[in-house]
């Protein structure tokens, strides 16, 4: 089990910046790999970026790609979304999400999942 903990939400203006984090505990928890998932109003979740439990690997939606950037520090068992250029469209509550070892761009396959901040964007 891993329990999955985020902060960093809130109200920023279009062009603006934030940073989302995700502190993970549980047994072995660096091993798990993070996801970061996204739903609109009205809206189904959708993907926004994975990285591997290592860090070697990451996937981002091209929605969100030279804008958005994942990193994890396994010594602190925590995961970052650094958001930057932020529209309008990106206004949403975020998930973190984890599951074994391999990043997925598909939500059916975390299993743990946080609460979901939200982040809205003003124009």
């Amino acid at each position: 089990q891993v329990q999955l903990v985020e902060s960093g939400g809130g109200l920023v203006q279009a062009g603006g910046s934030l940073r989302l984090s995700c502190a993970a505990s549980g047994r072995s928890s660096s091993l798990y790999a993070m996801g970061w998932f996204r739903q609109a109003p009205g809206k189904e979740r959708e993907f926004v970026t994975s990285i591997s439990w290592s860090g070697s690997s990451t996937a981002y939606a091209d929605s969100v790609k030279g804008r958005f950037t994942i990193s994890r520090d396994n010594a602190k068992n925590t995961v970052y979304l650094q958001m930057n250029s932020l529209k309008p469209t990106d206004t949403a509550v975020y998930y973190c999400a984890a599951r074994w070892v391999v990043h997925s761009t598909s939500a059916a396959k975390y299993p743990f999942w946080g609460q979901g901040p939200q982040v809205t964007v003003s124009s």
